[in-house]
């Protein structure tokens, strides 16, 4: 009786009843299979599993191309005209970026205008760091991912060595998270606190390193015994160079700021006529690296310090930082493939990323002409120098051959 009722409905009326049949099996259907991916269901169908493994395979599929998406979105923001500066957004004015090595304005990730870097091969992409726009405190790891750690390697020293070079190098390894200012921690907000610090460093994935450089703190009485007191297994690294040359290149960063100082000569002596050399013009002071070493070694031993040579970072720049890779526990990345020699500037510049127009070096700051000083004045200093440097060869293993 009630079938022959829906027989005589109207043709409209039993179309809407077909649809309403087939969204209600949808729906039920739908309900189950949302059940058994839950894995509440023991038992299951033959159809059903077959239908569990078609979603299965769509479940591969998706996972495929949010990797996909990420590599694109990673890649998108890598080769953005900012991508290659990274900073330390709001929180790096929570600390001065006037750096040790550094001269002129800098933004507020703290690096110097035009200091664009490059970015490393696409295959690098997907651990790379973002653009500091979607950075908080250093850079974020990719899709928000990662902790924010304590540093567990520190570029140490020294001002004027090298050391803003050998970080923007480093920073090509997919493996290496560094913060763009310098944080002067250990030297000058010290009180602020280790979570303090901490904050300041950007977010890293397993396996990779966090680090941060500060020249200063080489030459800093407390530093070593407070990074110590953060961890005993730090690694250290200092870029030392030619202690005369270092003492000009400093003179020069200040004359450009300031410059109406005291001539160089006048600087360099207590009395010109003795010939005595001030040493407690930071300048000169600075070049006594046997002195800051021994300070050091009180804390460290000498195998978790790496000295890097800032003349063979200039001459051979992927041999030292295969040192330094070799030092840090990384694999080879950055090679010879990276760099090219910027005959104008004097000093190797990274090749240019992929999907760049152009290669990228550091910034006007780096690589100033030095002023005419008199020969006899520097001749004074090499023999100033020359009992510490051989001391220091000694202490490091090393012979920088400043002294040929």
């Amino acid at each position: 009786m009630a079938f022959s009722r829906i027989c005589k409905l109207d043709p409209l009326s039993r179309g809407n009843f077909r649809k309403f049949a087939v969204m209600l099996c949808s729906l039920l259907t739908s309900l189950y299979l949302l059940h058994c991916l839950t894995d509440r269901c023991s038992t299951m169908p033959s159809t059903m599993k077959a239908s569990s493994q078609v979603v299965g395979l769509f479940d591969t599929e998706l996972r495929d191309l949010r990797s996909l998406r990420r590599k694109r979105l990673l890649q998108k923001w890598s080769t953005a005209p900012d991508a290659t500066s990274y900073g330390t957004g709001e929180r790096g004015s929570q600390f001065k970026g006037g750096g040790d090595d550094d001269a002129g304005p800098r933004r507020s990730d703290g690096e110097m205008p035009g200091e664009s870097l490059l970015l490393p091969p696409l295959d690098f992409v997907s651990s790379r760091r973002m653009s500091p726009r979607f950075a908080g405190a250093g850079q974020l790891s990719p899709l928000g991912e990662g902790t924010r750690k304590l540093p567990q390697a520190l570029i140490v020293g020294v001002k004027k060595g090298g050391t803003r070079a050998l970080l923007e190098f480093l920073r090509v390894h997919p493996d290496i998270r560094a913060v763009g200012a310098e944080p002067h921690f250990f030297d000058r907000n010290y009180e602020n606190g280790l979570e303090w610090y901490r904050e300041l460093m950007p977010k890293t994935l397993e396996g990779q390193i966090t680090m941060e450089k500060t020249p200063s703190y080489f030459v800093t009485r407390e530093a070593p015994a407070r990074i110590s007191a953060m961890s005993r297994d730090t690694k250290l690294i200092v870029v030392v160079r030619d202690p005369v040359t270092r003492a000009i290149s400093d003179y020069t960063q200040t004359l450009s700021k300031k410059p109406d100082i005291p001539s160089f000569e006048s600087l360099t002596f207590k009395n010109r006529t003795t010939g005595l050399i001030d040493t407690s013009w930071s300048a000169i002071q600075i070049g006594i690296y046997a002195k800051h070493l021994d300070n050091w070694l009180q804390y460290f031993p000498m195998g978790q310090i790496l000295f890097v040579s800032g003349e063979r970072l200039i001459s051979d720049p992927a041999g030292e930082l295969g040192r330094v890779q070799d030092f840090l526990g990384l694999k080879r990345i950055i090679t010879d493939k990276h760099f090219y020699f910027n005959q104008t500037k004097g000093f190797p510049c990274l090749k240019k990323a992929e999907g760049s127009s152009k290669p990228h070096c550091l910034g006007k700051t780096k690589g100033r002409t030095h002023p005419n000083i008199d020969p006899e004045v520097v001749q004074r200093l090499r023999d100033f120098y020359r009992p510490f440097n051989m001391k220091f060869y000694q202490m490091t293993g090393r012979i920088f051959g400043w002294d040929d």
